[in-house]
């Protein structure tokens, strides 16, 4: 099962996490394998908190494209541009881009089948 983590922690907590890491990796302890996304600035976990609700649709729905998410979420396809963009550049979703009848079709696609908010360190 992929797991994606999201945390609010500081630059240097993520460092010092990824040392541990490294080091059960090379030891060969590492438990589960995941992918974490730390914040370090508030506005951008609130940001990611505010819009997790398109993560969930693309999980239950799994759109063929931007335009479909929109209408089963009911949100405006620019807005929902916006956000779309913000969770692929943080690492959040994936965007597969296909060529349909002409036009360019981004089929947003969520990688994981759990996702854990740790707030321990906020």
């Amino acid at each position: 099962m992929k797991k994606l983590i999201i945390s609010f922690k500081s630059s240097s907590e993520v460092m010092n996490d990824f040392k541990n890491s490294l080091k059960r990796a090379s030891k060969g302890k590492i438990k589960e394998p995941h992918h974490e996304i730390s914040f370090d600035s508030r506005k951008s976990f609130e940001r990611f908190a505010k819009n997790i609700h398109i993560l969930s649709s693309i999980l239950a729905f799994k759109p063929k494209s931007i335009y479909e998410l929109a209408k089963l979420t009911g949100t405006d396809v620019s807005n929902l541009n916006k956000i779309v963009i913000f969770f692929e550049e943080i690492g959040a979703i994936k965007i597969k881009k296909s060529i349909l009848n002409g036009r360019e079709i981004k089929m947003p696609i969520v990688d994981y089948d759990e996702i854990n908010i740790d707030l321990k360190a906020a």
